[in-house]
């Protein structure tokens, strides 16, 4: 019996030893040799976008996965997005991922499996929006009845802008802003977007005037040519702008989101035109009609008054019944007034004369007299009473009223004279010989304090006071007297 030893190594075959890459790569040519461009229909799963734009999303049934990638460049290019829960239909290359050992389609394109899958994800859509608000009828601006601007996003070349230039010209011209963008393709919701908050962005009273309306408008298409005003950026856009929009965007059958968000619908671009102007000459005519139904009513409102007022007219009574009667008072008192007043004039002068015959000139004089010494004598007893009333009166006022003022007429004068005084006694003080005293200086007094100016002065009196600044002092002269005249000198002895 042998022995075998467990570490001898097992005999080599004839099979082939491969690489990890080289059988990734085998696989690889087997899976794309062997299917190629393939269109794959399924739901869409997961999605996730990458920063860098690239697009990942699995397409499954009821038994299988796949993993689906679109790069950024294709991503941009489709009309259609994928999203979760969507039947659609992918056009791409079938390849493998080596780094994880699975195969993937390289998704080119993404078409709905149908119009009912469009249809249902475009459902979902609405209700997710709706459900935000944005369809709310109470946010709807008001539509102004004849705006100034109108700025319209549609293509410039298509025959929708032609339409509603014509329409606008031939109801009410206005001024049009247009800016062009994109109606259908993956370009299309981005220029939509940009265009709106565009117009909303300009200034009032700037060098481009701010629309006070704006129309987004389409011509008819298929639901894939009209999708790009189903997306969700669009619909927003829409509701957040502050100028209000009416959307135009396909037939009378075709409704998008934008229709909703929008503050007015219009079934064409041709009827936006008319909704967003009134027609020029149905305002003429609106103008003319309130203008002759005012002119009809001004002229009834006067015939009415003028008939009335001669309706009352007919019930006032005429002036000659209503003057008849003070007319003839008035004849009566006039026939009585100059005998009356001839009479009165009589009367008047009878009592004059019977007046002045009782008055004689001497009798007159003495009565004349009389009343003047009265009142002479009166006015010597009032002339003193109202001396002493106007004194007193005078005195009273001078008290109430002058006193105050006095008062400080009289303190601002002690001021004065206080103020005088201070600087007299300053100048005193300054010229007088107490300050000399102070800078070094004294004066000498003799008898009775009389000062002495003169050296002679200071000799015969023999006796006499130094005044200095901090006091006096007791001095005498030393100095020989000068000598009298005849009076004998000094005996000098003799020198022989």
């Amino acid at each position: 019996m042998d022995l075998i030893d467990d570490d001898t190594p097992a005999p080599k075959g004839n099979a082939h030893e491969f690489t990890v890459t080289e059988i990734s790569g085998a696989v690889r040519r087997v899976i794309e040799g062997e299917f190629g461009r393939v269109r794959v229909r399924g739901e869409v799963g997961r999605v996730v976008l990458a920063r860098t734009g690239h697009l990942y999303f699995d397409l499954k049934d009821e038994n299988a996965v796949i993993a689906a990638v679109s790069w950024k460049g294709q991503v941009a290019r489709m009309t259609i997005r994928p999203e979760e829960g969507m039947e659609v239909i992918a056009t791409g290359r079938l390849t493998t991922f080596a780094p994880q050992s699975k195969y993937q389609l390289q998704v080119d394109n993404v078409e709905p499996a149908g119009a009912g899958a469009l249809m249902a994800m475009l459902e979902a859509r609405k209700k997710a929006l709706a459900a935000e608000g944005l369809f709310d009828a109470s946010r709807k601006k008001r539509i102004p009845f004849l705006p100034q601007v109108i700025g319209v996003i549609t293509s410039a070349q298509g025959a929708v802008i032609r339409d509603i230039l014509h329409r606008l010209a031939d109801r009410f011209p206005r001024r049009v802003i247009v800016w062009p963008v994109a109606v259908q393709g993956e370009r299309c919701p981005r220029e939509v977007v940009r265009a709106i908050q565009g117009f909303n962005a300009l200034t009032p009273g700037g060098p481009v005037p701010r629309p006070d309306v704006l129309i987004v408008a389409r011509g008819g298409g298929s639901i894939e040519d009209l999708w790009g005003f189903n997306d969700e950026a669009v619909v927003r856009a829409a509701a957040a702008s502050r100028i209000p929009l009416i959307s135009a965007v396909g037939h009378e059958t075709d409704t998008t989101l934008i229709d909703h968000a929008s503050d007015l619908r219009a079934p064409t671009p041709t009827a936006a035109a008319e909704l967003a102007v009134p027609v020029r000459a149905d305002l003429l005519a609106q103008v003319a009609g309130l203008a002759a139904r005012l002119d009809r009513a001004g002229k009834a409102a006067v015939q009415g008054r003028e008939q009335r007022l001669r309706d009352l007219s007919r019930a006032l009574p005429r002036p000659e019944a209503l003057l008849a009667t003070p007319v003839q008072r008035l004849d009566r008192v006039t026939d009585r007034f100059a005998g009356s007043l001839r009479a009165l004039a009589d009367r008047k002068a009878l009592a004059l004369n019977r007046v002045a015959g009782g008055l004689r000139p001497a009798t007159l004089r003495q009565k004349i007299e009389a009343r003047a010494e009265r009142l002479a004598q009166s006015g010597k007893r009032l002339n003193p009473a109202l001396t002493q009333a106007v004194t007193r009166k005078s005195e009273v006022f001078t008290a109430v009223n002058f006193a105050p003022r006095a008062e400080r007429a009289l303190g601002n004068r002690l001021d004065r004279l206080r103020q005088t005084l201070g600087a007299l006694e300053r100048m005193r003080q300054s010229l007088g010989y107490k300050a000399t005293l102070a800078r070094g200086y004294a004066v000498l007094r003799g008898a009775g304090d009389a000062p002495l100016t003169r050296t002679d002065a200071v000799r015969a009196a023999g006796t006499f006071r130094i005044e200095l600044a901090d006091g006096t002092l007791d001095a005498m002269t030393t100095a020989p007297r000068p000598r009298r005249k005849g009076e004998p000198g000094p005996d000098q002895g003799s020198l022989f």
